[in-house]
């Protein structure tokens, strides 16, 4: 039974599914046809319901939960990964004094609407209404061009931006974690409802056993991650694999639906999702 697959080609998400799409393991008769896009791309296919299965951000799974299920394995939960809001560093100053004053006017360039990222921003602050949906790979000049006032990274851009003269506003994961005590649910992997169960669960069976091979050979998928890294030096692959990708990524366990769920809880309350009728889980 051949399943459509959707991820990006970032390096935890390679490094996950590697594995499982190169039969490292045994697939249990399954195979999959791979789509590789970034992460907004994948949250707007599953809002189009296009995917058996796709890596998408939380923030988009709640508009998709009645169509799509969460897995136990594969997530990006974690402390201190979160998204960064960052700056010119010669504009620094202006521009967090602007924010301290409840600015409005401030244009902020974001990953896309529907991504946790944006979400985290949208708590910490509600008066940045004017933004931008970029491609996350192309914030940082826009910053350096003038284009936009403040930049949400993600990603790789963690690693990069100061060596490029920008400057950080607000780590937003460490909000959240100060906020919320929970880790940061940043993106999940989730399983199409119209499958049936027992092919929802040999997913999710077959997605923990393909990042507990990538854990015990981590050296295994190098090639295919460094294919798809966009010329990434190996040390920033494996210190971007070693941020995103941990335990929660093999098994989300008590701690990490609790942080799943608090997330949810949040964003219903300050109505930035819809209420969700649906248990969000495969294995509920």
């Amino acid at each position: 039974m051949e399943l459509t697959l959707g991820f990006s080609p970032c390096p935890n998400d390679t490094f996950i599914f590697d594995a499982l799409i190169h039969s490292k393991i045994d697939t249990e008769g399954l195979s999959f046809k791979v789509f590789f896009d970034d992460v907004e791309t994948l949250n707007q296919k599953a809002l189009r319901g296009e995917l058996d299965i796709t890596k998408l951000s939380f923030h988009a799974f709640a508009y998709v939960a009645e169509q799509y299920a969460l897995l136990d394995a594969g997530s990006a939960l974690g402390f201190g990964v979160g998204p960064l809001l960052i700056c010119k560093k010669e504009n620094a100053e202006r521009i967090e004094s602007q924010l301290k004053n409840g600015s409005f006017e401030l244009k902020t360039g974001i990953p896309g609407k529907y991504t946790t990222a944006n979400f985290l921003l949208g708590v910490a602050y509600p008066q940045l209404t004017n933004k931008q949906e970029m491609v996350f790979s192309e914030i940082e000049d826009a910053l350096l061009n003038d284009e936009i006032d403040l930049g949400l990274i993600i990603h790789e851009n963690r690693f990069t931006y100061q060596a490029k003269g920008l400057h950080k506003v607000i780590d937003l994961g460490a909000y959240w974690e100060e906020f919320s005590g929970c880790a940061i649910p940043l993106g999940g992997i989730v399983v199409n409802r119209n499958l049936p169960l027992d092919i929802q669960e040999k997913v999710n069976r077959l997605v923990r056993k393909s990042v507990e091979y990538a854990f015990e050979n981590p050296k295994s998928g190098i090639e295919f991650i460094r294919e798809h890294a966009q010329a990434m030096e190996e040390e920033v692959m494996y210190k971007h694999i070693e941020l995103y990708v941990n335990q929660y990524s093999v098994d989300l366990g008590t701690e990490g639906r609790k942080a799943v769920d608090t997330l949810f809880d949040i964003a219903t309350k300050n109505e930035i999702i819809p209420p969700i009728g649906k248990s969000l889980y495969v294995n509920a």
